[in-house]
């Protein structure tokens, strides 16, 4: 069974943020806030990727492109919003969420579900940047009929 690339690269999205997010609590750097933000260079590998494959198989209609990258980083960003809930319950849920918030959007005392949630609106914003950055990439790289190129 084979499974669509963009679940695959949505997958390497995940490995990568988890991976990165363990070593930085293992070296104890999790509360620096700004080193949180490199987590959408893990959504530009997976998308671009994607985007890469489907112009090495011929596939240059924006249209069905975006929705592939679109497919591609929002899988990655819902499953490690996944990933980081049930890690969160698994070190101690609420005390685990305000030791992150600390240094991050919230005050006061977020439960695991709204910083969750916070996060989630936050990943969609960036896998939809991510997108229109890679498209606006791809597209001027390759031209295409539409834009009387010849190829």
């Amino acid at each position: 069974m084979k499974f669509p690339k963009e679940l695959i690269n949505g997958i390497i999205i995940i490995l990568g943020i988890g991976i990165y997010f363990l070593i930085m609590e293992l070296l104890g750097l999790a509360d620096i806030y700004i080193l949180r933000v490199f987590n959408v260079l893990f959504i530009f590998y997976g998308t671009n990727r994607t985007l890469k494959s489907n112009f090495a198989e011929g596939k240059t209609e924006i249209a069905s492109n975006s929705v592939s990258a679109l497919a591609t980083s929002l899988i990655g960003v819902i499953l490690s919003i996944a990933a980081l809930i049930a890690y969160s319950f698994a070190k101690g849920g609420e005390k685990y969420i305000g030791s992150l918030s600390k240094t991050f959007l919230f005050g006061g005392e977020p439960s695991v579900m709204t910083y969750s949630i916070s996060l989630l609106f936050e990943g969609i914003s960036s896998a939809i940047i991510v997108t229109f950055m890679l498209l606006l990439y791809w597209e001027t790289r390759y031209s295409s009929d539409k834009h009387g190129n010849k190829s």
